[in-house]
């Protein structure tokens, strides 16, 4: 602050029309900076000067200063699009999301362990600019050739080319300085890993428009709280639930935006609370509103994506072997779909056993053997996700014989069976060997060839909740295998095996004998020529049904994501040093690379800058508590630090902390929500810092290290992009650690390998 008087006019609260002159004290040194009106207790409200004479008026709203805007939205726009058709093949998840796309353009079900708008959306965009879905995506580095890529690159692009115009009026709303907001913009604009994010076929760039939308509504209707129940007020408060059921209809991870506007709501409900002007009916209006708005609204939304889902993707596909027998009967092209089969289960038919657990699988064998040390040397037994010819079984007799002549002989509660593997001819059987992994079971093989084997193949079959002698119901029935020399029941553990075991499911004998999904089963496929058939169409499952197994299977899945060989398996402490990035295209000199990596001196700015926060956050509070006294610009900026950089520093810790005590397996590209947080905080912390250089030199020379330190960031931003552009936009020749190479300068940490 200058400390140079100028003319200022504010309106009387009692008299709009008159204007009262006033001497303030002003910074010109900025333009555009702007602090709206605060409440008093009894709502009312108290205006307080911008800078450069202008007025704030809860009925005008701040001023935002386009032409800046615009500039941030073209440099976003450009950096997005650039080079955005190369490298014209796969790269890195393009193979599983380009693939979901095809599958919503082919009305193809599958599984995937997120919520399905990310993928719709990008299936929608391919289909509108002219991609037809015959591009298998099988593997990064598989050659595009003729197909209509670019629409669904393009898509990503877009929504990516929003976050720092976002990000700047997200800044300009809490801070109500246009240099915070333009740091906080430059930061998104010139970050290599935003960028690189933005250009591919990701969910990323979906979701962080989402969160960022999110926020900036909650900002916007926070702006609106003295004009409640207007028009605005409704406008930014709906599209505040719309954008989080798009945050959660993306990923799971939009419950931590949903959690912030949660806060944010019951803070803003709490002092609504304390304002004794209102009335509760008035408190009760307020607070059906948001339940409405931030609840209800997304609610509905979130519930009509998946229904959209459901109907779209209405034929059988890779996914169906993940859900209930009841779940793929609905599925177009699945052998459960009107079909008709025996209705009740008999000797000598072959069935498909499938587990009741969500994600159980079926019951499958292999010719492969345990391995060494792993209980006996015998063959393997697992539950298989999929359908597959090695999840037949043959039903036969306890004494092994086959009446081929006769009238088929139904299988009954308590019956005593033995189950043979139909390719391998090997016996389901158990014995005290303890199992893989959960050690406390025991092991269950394939043994025995050609029907021979021993007392530990029998099984006895009981109906849940039925008596001796009741009929087992293909579907319907929920049976228990009971092992006739051990006790123990057949039982899938949920828990993956290592790679000897294909990573399909644990297949156990559990000692435990209480009903559990775990150890229920029913009988999916049955084929016998000697019995009737029934239709299966009474078996199709309501809405909420499917509803409810889809968010449990894709719970499990992502619980149940493991590293693949040689797939790097990142920390939450590398990510906010930028310790290491991850490979997009190419691995050697030949190929066309690109290096998810953030711009390291944005990065690194950005963690300087929470630690500059946290100190400065500190003497304010300190200060406020022992009651210095603080007018003017000091005032506000407190402000500004406790309450638009604390909402800031809430999101970056909800949007990162979490992954901390999260069992999956992590990737860098997690951190990227996080990083948005940090780099608006960013902008609000150096902005603050540098307008307050007076505290420490005097007002001419405070000024001129203002106006270089801005001038110098964003020259360092623009610097530091020019020099890893080519980790975004593409690199050929020589590795970095090749003397030869032009990027050999820049790898200045050992983990970086582009």
């Amino acid at each position: 602050m200058d400390g140079r008087q100028k003319d200022c006019y504010t309106q009387s609260p009692d008299t709009p029309a008159v204007r009262h002159r006033k001497t303030c004290t002003t910074n010109e040194g900025i333009e555009g900076f702007s602090q709206p009106s605060r409440e008093t207790s009894n709502g009312a409200s108290k205006r307080i000067p911008k800078r450069g004479g202008q007025l704030s008026s809860p009925s005008r709203g701040d001023h935002v200063p386009v032409y800046t805007l615009v500039l941030v939205l073209v440099l976003s726009v450009c950096t997005r699009f650039y080079k955005i058709t190369e490298p014209p093949h796969v790269c890195w998840d393009e193979t599983h999301f380009g693939k979901m796309g095809s599958y919503y353009i082919n009305r193809t079900f599958f599984f995937d362990v997120h919520p399905p708008l990310g993928k719709m959306l990008i299936g929608l965009a391919g289909y509108l600019t002219g991609y037809d879905g015959t591009f298998p995506f099988i593997k990064p580095g598989d050659k595009y050739e003729h197909h209509n890529y670019w629409g669904m690159r393009a898509f990503c692009a877009a929504l990516g080319s929003c976050l720092p115009p976002f990000s700047f009026l997200i800044v300009l709303e809490l801070s109500q300085s246009t240099p915070a907001a333009l740091i906080a913009a430059s930061l998104l604009i010139f970050d290599t890993g935003c960028i690189t994010l933005s250009q591919y076929i990701l969910l990323d760039p979906i979701l962080m428009f989402f969160i960022m939308g999110s926020v900036l509504c909650m900002v916007r209707f926070n702006t609106h709280r003295l004009r409640p129940f207007s028009f605005s007020w409704w406008f930014w408060l709906l599209l505040t639930g719309v954008c989080l059921s798009g945050s959660l209809g993306v990923k799971f991870v939009g419950l931590f935006v949903i959690l912030l506007v949660g806060i944010n709501t019951v803070f803003d409900l709490w002092r609504l609370l304390g304002d004794l002007s209102l009335s509760l009916l008035d408190f009760g209006k307020h607070l059906f509103a948001r339940v409405f708005g931030l609840i209800m609204l997304p609610l509905f939304l979130y519930t009509t994506i998946f229904a959209v889902h459901f109907i779209i993707l209405n034929r059988s596909g890779p996914g169906d072997g993940f859900f209930s027998s009841a779940f793929q009967s609905r599925l177009i092209g699945n052998n459960l779909h009107n079909a008709s089969m025996p209705e009740y289960l008999a000797y000598g038919s072959v069935i498909t056993v499938k587990n009741l657990r969500i994600a159980g699988g079926y019951l499958h064998s292999h010719w492969h053997l345990y391995p060494e040390g792993v209980g006996a040397p015998q063959q393997q037994v697992t539950a298989y996700l999929h359908k597959d010819y090695n999840n037949l079984w043959l039903v036969k007799r306890l004494d092994n014989s086959d009446d081929l002549t006769g009238p088929p002989e139904l299988v009954r509660h308590g019956d005593i069976i033995r189950l043979e593997h139909k390719e391998t001819t090997r016996n389901l059987h158990s014995h005290f060997h303890e199992a893989p992994l959960t050690k406390k079971h025991l092991q269950v093989t394939g043994y025995g060839i050609n029907g021979s084997g021993d007392v530990n193949d029998l099984w006895q079959v009981e109906v849940c909740g039925g008596k001796k002698g009741d009929l087992v119901k293909v579907l319907r029935s929920k049976v228990r295998f009971l092992h006739r020399s051990t006790g123990c029941v057949l039982c899938s553990s949920g828990k993956t095996l290592p790679k000897w075991g294909w990573e399909q499911v644990e297949v156990t004998c559990s000692p435990y004998v209480k009903e559990t999904p775990n150890t229920q089963w029913n009988i999916e496929d049955h084929i016998n020529p000697k019995l009737p058939n029934i239709s299966l169409s009474v078996l199709k499952p309501t809405f909420l049904e499917v509803l409810w197994e889809s968010h449990i299977v894709m719970i499990r899945g992502n619980s149940g994501l493991k590293p693949k060989d040689n797939e790097m398996n990142s920390k939450p402490w590398h990510w906010p040093i930028n310790y290491q990035g991850l490979r997009f295209s190419g691995v050697n000199e030949t190929e066309y690379r690109v290096y998810l990596l953030g711009n390291p001196v944005i990065w690194w700015l950005n963690l300087l800058s929470l630690g500059l926060f946290v100190l400065m956050l500190t003497v304010a509070s300190l200060a406020k508590q022992r009651g210095v006294k603080m007018e003017g610009m000091r005032k506000l900026h407190c402000h500004t630090l406790m309450e638009g950089g604390g909402m800031l520093l809430l999101g970056w810790l909800l949007h990162y902390l979490p992954f901390y005590i999260m069992g999956r397996i992590l990737y860098y590209h997690h951190y990227f929500p996080a990083m948005l947080f940090s780099s608006m905080l960013t902008g609000i912390t150096l902005d603050v810092f540098l307008q307050n250089l007076h505290l420490l030199f005097s007002p001419s020379i405070s000024h001129h290290l203002m106006r270089g330190g801005q001038f110098l960031l964003l020259l360092g931003f623009i610097y530091s992009f020019y020099l890893f552009h080519p980790l975004s936009y593409g690199m050929r020749g020589p590795l970095a650690q090749d003397p030869a190479s032009s990027m050999t300068g820049l790898r200045w940490m050992d983990s970086w390998e582009f």
